[in-house]
């Protein structure tokens, strides 16, 4: 029920309830203290009714005891057993016939009157008398009812004052709130919109506006990278699916030419690789952005085995061009573990060494090394080709980069390459970084033990 309340509701509730226990609880006490005091007062002054009693037996034990007129409800008994005085109700007078002298106190009600009877054992030279004087606690109970009163209307009163003052207080705290709320609603989405405006203040509200602020900006920018790679792709796609679409139209026309229709067979699949790799690499990026590729693990020597088969396809891939790929490697510890899987690790091999072979001269050189360390294992991929501008090495891992006048773009690649084995190295914890080694270009991927 209170879930569904407004946060102002709940405060002001919750405060009422807090309130409610304290006044309550604070009501309670001070009511008790009040019926002590008057409890007090009433014995007091039946006490004090035995005063001048007491003072004319002390002064002449063996006579009579004058009422002198005082009015005072009290019962003397001398030590012979004898009732020198009595003006106490009869009911009362009834209870101390055969009650013997003691120094008391008790409460006693007659025709529902309730009255509180002090006793007092007065010794003398002629022997113990016994005292009681009465008082009625009606005026007592009759001040304490009106007190009840006063308690209960001013305790609600107090408690709608702390109501109404709970919501003006909880209404002015949540204003701030309220005026967030409204400016939320028109917040643009693109890059470079403000954001809500942050108080001075170094409150609650303060620290949720820089972290809606902190979110609303890593939204933009995820949106704007989206839009950018919708973009990017698009580009990316049209040029194969027009040279796709030639390449069918043109085996259309060849039906009556095995050969030149063979031609164009050949040159649509690999405008359909190139289509299947980049949205192969694309889905992997999306993917590992999102947390949902699971990297797992693999020991060095799962990952020796897949460098065999990675330096295999990288071979068949060179062939064509008469490009010589050498590897070597020196890995110890078979047994240590890394954060890759070594269909991951497999993926920085193919795409580093189809780059470094895309890269060079026929009849060039590409060196794939792998060196493990204390703490790591180190992968180098080199080649002699012609290397990167330096202005270029700080975008080379952007996604569809490529710098067409150093780095051949004739061989059909999407540049996603760099971009996926930077986001896979990451996701690892490792990095990589490119560097030209004059001539050629060294990437060099460092992958952390587990």
């Amino acid at each position: 029920m209170l879930a569904r309340l407004s946060i102002r509701w709940r405060i002001t509730l919750g405060s009422v309830l807090i309130a409610a226990l304290i006044f309550g609880s604070a009501l309670i006490l001070v009511r008790f203290e009040v019926s002590s005091i008057l409890e007090s007062s009433d014995r007091s002054l039946a006490e004090g009714d035995l005063t001048s009693y007491v003072a004319e037996i002390r002064k002449d034990p063996s006579g009579l005891v004058d009422d002198s007129g005082l009015g005072s409800l009290v019962y003397i008994r001398d030590p012979s057993g004898r009732v020198q005085l009595e003006t106490i109700p009869r009911a009362i007078q009834g209870q101390l016939d055969h009650r013997p002298s003691s120094n008391e106190q008790f409460t006693t009600r007659v025709n529902g009157t309730e009255f509180i009877v002090v006793g007092q054992r007065l010794a003398t030279s002629t022997g113990t008398w016994g005292l009681w004087a009465a008082r009625s606690t009606a005026s007592s109970t009759l001040a304490f009812r009106g007190f009840d009163t006063v308690l209960l209307v001013g305790g609600i009163a107090l408690l709608v004052a702390f109501g109404v003052a709970a919501w003006l207080l909880g209404s002015a705290a949540l204003r701030p709130v309220t005026r967030m709320r409204l400016e939320a609603e028109s917040l643009s989405a693109s890059e470079g919109a403000p954001g809500l405006p942050v108080g001075l203040a170094n409150d609650e509200i303060r620290a949720l506006a820089l972290t809606i602020n902190e979110y609303l900006d890593r939204v933009r920018r995820s949106t704007a990278r989206e839009k950018q790679v919708v973009s990017d792709a698009a580009h990316e796609l049209r040029t194969p699916l027009a040279a796709l679409r030639t390449q069918l139209e043109l085996a259309h026309g060849s039906f009556g030419d095995a050969a030149a229709l063979a031609t164009q067979i050949v040159a649509a699949e690999r405008t359909v690789d190139r289509l299947s790799s980049l949205a192969t690499n694309l889905l992997a990026l999306s993917r590992l952005e999102a947390g949902e590729l699971d990297l797992g693990s693999s020991t060095a020597e799962e990952l020796i085995s897949e460098l065999m088969d990675a330096v295999d396809r990288a071979r068949l891939v060179a062939l064509p061009r008469e490009v010589e790929v050498l590897f070597s490697f020196d890995i110890p510890q078979h047994s240590t573990e890394y954060r890759l899987s070594a269909t991951s690790f497999a993926r920085i091999l193919d795409n580093l060494s189809s780059n470094a072979i895309g890269a060079v001269d026929r009849k060039g050189t590409v060196q794939i090394t792998v060196a493990q360390h204390p703490k790591s294992i180190e992968i180098t991929v080199a080649d002699d080709g012609p290397g990167m501008p330096t202005e270029f090495l700080d975008h080379a891992f952007d996604r569809f980069s490529r710098a067409d006048d150093s780095r051949t773009g004739a061989t059909g690649g999407s540049g996603l390459g760099l971009a996926l084995v930077l986001a896979l190295c990451e996701s690892a914890g490792g990095t990589v970084r490119l560097s030209n080694s004059h001539p050629g270009l060294v990437a060099t991927v460092t992958l952390p033990n587990m």
